[in-house]
């Protein structure tokens, strides 16, 4: 699981592609000719025992042929063949191996045990295993093209700052060959099909880590190995690496249909939509926007700030622009009055406040044109500026001057992203990069892709602002059976969760001296770990003001429970104090399949049943992401105080939410879920409430039950 590990299949020394053929339009043939025609520095060793030669290059008759163990080896064999041919390699001491072949886990039972076959020899013989059913890899810098893909027969992906890991190797061929003719260049590209050894997040891991990098194009239709993808994911941020990443699986069609291709656990979409969000990811809806947002953030270059300064010579493309920009959280901000002013006076047929409407009085006179804008950058202080001129560019008598026109009116605005939409022939759009413009056909994908890179600043500094520690608290002592609320709540006390004081009384006690601990008024609750439904059994009374209602209170639960419920164990009653006021929320754990365990929160009462306003975050996490979090929820306006309510104590709410991420980080192996339900947030300053508990021990047991 070593990076040493990787770079022997990533960026290999030597090659042996086993299974190679003269014809190089056949699988066995592609990856030999792309080598030879790429100018592949190392040494290649074709495997074909019928052959002395094979396009050129000296063939050998089998692996234990080979005057050296490469580091890595092509497999281009049938899946049949392919068990012998891992051993082969494992025996030979080679470093890893990328096999091509489907017909695997994804098919049937029999080319599972293959697969599992496959995986075991690796594991034996410590070697590295990319597939099967993959498309391979490669690596521009090093001319090493150790895949079948058709896209290289138009000509070699040229080197440049975007990478491509996609678990499914159609996907990644297409996004490439779209990212090709957007004029990107890719240095790394990993498809990792089946994924029996190597996955995406260990791809991820590998490829974020590697200099001039600075956007990764991903796509999964499942994550198997959450911690070193969530190790990808920090590394990523630190080194300011954006990630674009397609996540397949959101529908239950959609998790049925991942299933049976790669045989990937899809697990929950939301959690996983949720932990892209947590670590700066930003998740594309379609190929189009991944693509868009991926060549924004392909040059490294993120805003300081979100205000978008508009230049048009259309009030309504600039109005439809503004419109798209506040939908991506950017700042159409006014420009000060006094430069309006002075841009009034320059075309006094302008709309100067912004978006800037210039009419197409400024196309007459270019360089009047350009100090406008000019003048629009140096007083409106905006982070982007976005031009819009349509069809105009495409005009060979009119690109240049207004080109250069543009030029000379950002020169020196380094600060500042400069974007213009137009629709013209690849050649100007090209010219037009060079001078350092981003060019779009659409002003909403434009804005949305600003909105990312905005959003990618933002976690790029939080990342710097946040003291990472991978430190847990020493796990607790979780008993693996069903125990009491109470039980359950002296286990969350002891980590840190406060709940307000509570006395349990046992049967045959009289509860006079706990309900004057307690106070009144207050509530009563049967404990016992077998009643998982209080209210079911007459398990709960409310409202209980005197010693004489409490006595009565608890002769008369006790009879209706062990009425109803003879065969449960009880452990007596439990008084807390009844709590008014305070907006109720739902806290909660579970362990997602697929990102651990996961701490969710949301509004309660309608807002969790009908709504399903409900946010997550994969554990642990610090207060600050803590409070991320409960902003993400549509009704975080109930906690900032509505109708003149006062503002909840949310700083209370979030160190709760982070103590119970340690928590369940810390117990993972030990609970399979925990339920505060609600969690009363009271007014600031006054802290927050839990008013009960329900925990899931991992064996099965609950530990605690509901009202």
């Amino acid at each position: 699981m070593t990076a040493s590990a990787l770079s022997s299949l990533l960026a290999p020394r030597s090659i042996a592609l086993v299974g190679a053929s003269e014809n190089a339009a056949r699988i066995g043939g592609r990856p030999l000719r792309y080598l030879r025609e790429a100018g592949f520095a190392g040494a290649v060793y074709p495997v074909n025992p019928n052959r002395d030669t094979v396009q050129g290059f000296q063939a050998y008759s089998s692996i234990q042929a080979l005057p050296e163990s490469p580091d890595v080896a092509i497999l281009a064999v049938p899946a049949a063949a392919t068990v012998q041919a891992v051993q082969d390699c494992a025996d030979r001491g080679i470093g890893s191996a990328i096999v091509f072949s489907a017909g695997f886990a994804e098919t049937s039972d029999e080319g599972r045990v293959m697969q599992e076959t496959i995986a075991g020899i690796a594991r034996e013989a410590n070697m590295r295993v990319l597939g099967p059913n993959c498309l391979g890899v490669f690596n521009t810098r090093q001319n090493f093209y150790g895949t079948f893909s058709a896209i290289l027969d138009t000509g070699f992906i040229q080197p440049g700052p975007v990478s491509v890991v996609s678990q499914s190797g159609a996907y990644g061929s297409h996004i490439t060959h779209l990212a090709r003719q957007r004029g990107l260049g890719i240095d790394h590209w990993v498809t990792t099909g089946n994924e029996c050894d190597i996955d995406v997040a260990e791809a991820l891991h590998w490829v974020v880590a590697q200099p001039d990098v600075n956007v990764v194009m991903a796509y999964a239709e499942g994550i198997r190995n959450r911690d070193k993808f969530i190790e990808a994911l920090e590394i990523a941020r630190e080194r300011e690496t954006a990630i674009v990443f397609m996540k397949v699986g959101r529908s239950e069609v959609g998790q049925h249909a991942v299933s049976s291709h790669t045989a990937a656990l899809a697990g929950s979409d939301a959690v996983f939509d949720a932990v892209l969000r947590q670590y700066g990811v930003y998740r594309a809806a379609t190929t189009a926007e991944q693509l868009d947002v991926a060549y924004a953030a392909s040059r490294g270059i993120f805003p300081r700030g979100n205000r978008l300064g508009i230049f048009t010579l259309s009030g309504g493309f600039g109005i439809q622009m503004a419109d798209d920009a506040a939908d991506a959280g950017l700042d159409v901000a006014p420009m000060p009055e006094d430069a309006q002013t002075e841009l009034k006076e320059m075309l006094p047929y302008a709309s100067p406040r912004n978006p800037v409407d210039a009419t197409a009085q400024a196309l007459t006179d270019l360089p009047l044109m350009t100090r406008f804008i000019d003048a629009m950058l140096d007083k409106g202080g905006y982070d982007m500026f976005a031009g819009i001129f349509g069809s105009g560019p495409a005009s060979p008598t009119f690109a240049a001057s207004l080109r250069q026109a543009l030029e000379d009116a950002t020169a020196g605005k380094q600060d500042c992203i400069k974007c213009v939409t137009m629709t013209a022939p690849t050649e100007i759009v090209r010219s037009y990069e060079e001078k350092g413009f981003l060019i779009y056909e659409d002003g909403t994908a434009l804005t949305n892709a600003l909105g990312a890179l905005v959003k990618f600043r933002q976690n790029f500094d939080l990342a710097k602002a946040t003291k990472r520690t991978n430190a847990l608290a020493a796990p607790a002592a979780i008993p693996q059976r069903a125990i009491s609320e109470h039980e359950a709540k002296a286990i969350l006390v002891a980590a840190g969760i406060p709940f307000p004081e509570e006395r349990l009384v046992a049967p045959g006690e009289d509860p006079t001296a706990a309900a004057d601990t307690v106070g009144y008024p207050l509530v009563m609750k049967i404990a016992s770990a077998d009643l998982p439904h209080k209210t079911e059994v007459g398990g709960v009374a409310l409202n209980l003001r005197s010693p004489e209602a409490v006595r009565e209170a608890m002769t008369k639960m006790l009879a209706s429970v062990r009425e109803k419920a003879p065969d449960a164990h009880l452990d007596g009653v439990i008084l807390a104090p009844m709590i008014s006021g305070g907006v109720e929320t739902i806290v909660g754990v579970f362990n997602d399949p697929v990102m651990g365990p996961v701490v969710m929160f949301g509004l309660g009462g309608v807002f969790v049943e009908v709504l399903k306003d409900v946010t997550f975050r994969a554990a642990p996490f610090d207060e600050d992401e803590a409070m991320r979090m409960i902003r993400d929820i549509r009704g975080y306006a109930m906690l900032e105080g509505v109708r003149g309510a006062q503002r909840s104590d949310v700083a209370a709410l979030a160190k709760l939410l982070s103590r119970l991420s340690h928590f369940a980080a810390a117990n993972a192996d030990a609970i399979a879920s925990i339920d505060l339900n609600p969690v009363m947030v009271m007014p600031e300053g006054q802290g927050v409430r839990p008013l009960d508990a329900l925990i899931v021990a991992a064996a099965g047991g609950e530990i605690s039950s509901h009202a």
